[in-house]
């Protein structure tokens, strides 16, 4: 089984920057509410994001958030590709849906895009792009699978 935890330096950057201000705010109007919820609110955003876990068992690739939130599992029977790419600046941090497919990542550009049988890709950050790869090799269907599917959706030529 493969288990790697990313921390989310960059997140941690920003969370500090603005925490900065909210310890400025609070030593110069003092502990209102509002301030309260806002600072609150930042701490259960640096918990929840603070790293992303991915896993590999003998079934399945999965990865999650922080304690094991906003996560996905994917059976390795439905992928037909894994391979190394690298995101750009475009591709973000977090959670979102570009023209590369779903992106999860929480720092850095290095990740793993996941191929599935049906078309569908997903980006997962990482910054064990080596030993990811390790761990899926030999466990996913080769990639011809996707060809096949691909040429029985062509029509037949008259």
């Amino acid at each position: 089984m493969y288990q790697h935890k990313q921390y989310a330096l960059f997140i941690f950057f920003v969370l500090a920057w603005i925490g900065g201000f909210v310890a400025l705010a609070w030593n110069l109007i003092g502990a209102d509410g509002p301030l309260m919820v806002f600072a609150g609110i930042l701490v259960l955003v640096g918990f929840l994001f603070h790293g992303l876990t991915v896993k590999v068992n003998d079934t399945h690739i999965s990865w999650a958030f922080g304690p094991g939130v906003a996560g996905q599992s994917i059976a390795l029977a439905d992928i037909a590709e894994a391979k190394a790419v690298q995101n750009s600046y475009r591709h973000g941090i977090g959670i979102r849906i570009t023209h590369d497919g779903w992106i999860y990542t929480v720092s850095g550009f290095s990740a793993i895009q996941l191929t599935l049988k049906d078309g569908t890709l997903y980006r997962v950050g990482t910054n064990d792009q080596q030993g990811l790869l390790t761990a899926l090799e030999g466990k996913i269907a080769p990639a011809e699978t996707l060809k096949a599917a691909s040429d029985d959706a062509k029509p037949a030529a008259v």
